[in-house]
């Protein structure tokens, strides 16, 4: 079975004759011993994958990073010039905002205190340097008034905008990996004490317990952990003689290598492959998401406009050899679009003790 879904005044001066030479010659000295005005480094060009190793280097003292794909640069936001010659230094472009990190995390943790409603996400976007909390079409009435109070209340650190779909898991009934009352997607193999395993999503782990790779077939593995609502993750462990390379299969005959894992940056084209809808591509939107489903909140997201359906859950999220995240939840389709949220694996993978293989 392969891995399912499983990259610058010119001086004048006064005065006549002797005088003047005078002054002209202490110019002339004054600037010979003047040191070189400094230099600004100008960015790198980076790869998407160069600018997320680097990006990992600049969290410390920053508001947030991006990656500039047109221009294929790192942008970093910083809020004093201290940090932005630190930022610079390494190759990467400051952008100097208004709000610091800490402070939109504030906001974020006002929004989950007063306004933890189902169906509302919310993530910190560093391109608007603002967190931006959606709503989707189940979020009406008085629960609409309560978010859209507690938004405003957060200033321009907030903006609130409105989706047409509506949060849920992306879980189904029917192909990929198969369950007794549930289809998902497996998302990447991995190994934990050299035996192997595969990660899926949370939601697909306390649905099913016994897994297949065919509709009412043979067991292949069996649920060992699994997290949901808080975080959303799932370590599957084989229990059949089922082939698990580290791969995601691209469903056009050929397969993605993946060799390692890796975090997710605002800016970074990928690639999600699941069961429904097979490969699709999108961007990277947000970081660190919230996303209150009616089962429960899901912290720490990244969000993409990536599309997905019901079935598509636990599938793999990548950029060429990155395993990047697993598919969780969201709103629209493939064919209408949407936005779609995805569990980071570095996090999975350290919360189970496994790795990538």
């Amino acid at each position: 079975m392969k891995h399912r879904r499983i990259p610058h005044r010119r001086a004048v001066l006064a005065g006549a004759g002797a005088l003047a030479l005078a002054a002209t010659a202490t110019v002339t000295l004054a600037n010979a011993n003047a040191a070189p005005a400094p230099i600004t480094p100008k960015p790198v060009r980076l790869t998407s994958a160069a600018a997320t190793a680097l990006a990992s280097q600049l969290k410390s003292g920053t508001a947030g990073a991006y990656y500039d794909a047109q221009a294929k640069k790192l942008v970093v936001n910083v809020i004093d010039e201290t940090a932005a010659k630190a930022v610079r230094a390494k190759g990467a472009e400051a952008r100097l905002v208004k709000h610091s990190l800490a402070q939109l995390d504030a906001a974020r943790q006002t929004l989950k205190s007063r306004a933890t409603i189902p169906g509302t996400a919310w993530g910190v976007d560093p391109v608007s340097n603002k967190v931006v909390v959606t709503a989707d079409r189940t979020v009406k009435g008085a629960k609409l008034d309560r978010l859209t109070k507690v938004a405003q209340s957060l200033g321009d650190k907030v903006v609130l905008r409105h989706s047409k779909g509506e949060f849920k898991p992306f879980i189904a009934g029917g192909d990929a990996i198969w369950g007794d009352s549930a289809r998902c997607s497996l998302g990447f193999n991995v190994v934990k004490d050299g035996q192997p395993y595969f990660l899926t999503a949370g939601h697909c782990g306390n649905a099913v317990k016994s897994w297949s790779d065919q509709q009412g077939g043979s067991e292949i593995a069996t649920t060992e952990e699994s997290t949901f609502p808080g975080h959303d993750y799932s370590l599957v462990k084989y229990t059949g003689n089922t082939d698990h390379p580290s791969e995601v299969d691209l469903y056009n005959g050929s397969t993605q290598k993946i060799t390692q894992a890796a975090d997710a940056t605002v800016g970074e084209k990928v690639q999600r492959s699941g069961s429904t809808t097979q490969v699709h591509d999108g961007t990277v939107k947000a970081l660190n998401a919230s996303v209150n489903y009616q089962e429960g909140t899901v912290d720490g997201l990244i969000q993409t406009d990536v599309c997905a359906e019901p079935g598509d859950s636990g599938g793999a999220l990548f950029d060429g050899e990155s395993a990047v995240g697993l598919t969780s939840g969201g709103s629209g389709d493939c064919t209408n679009g949407g936005e779609t949220f995805f569990q980071p694996v570095p996090q999975a993978l350290s919360a189970y003790g496994a790795q990538i293989g």
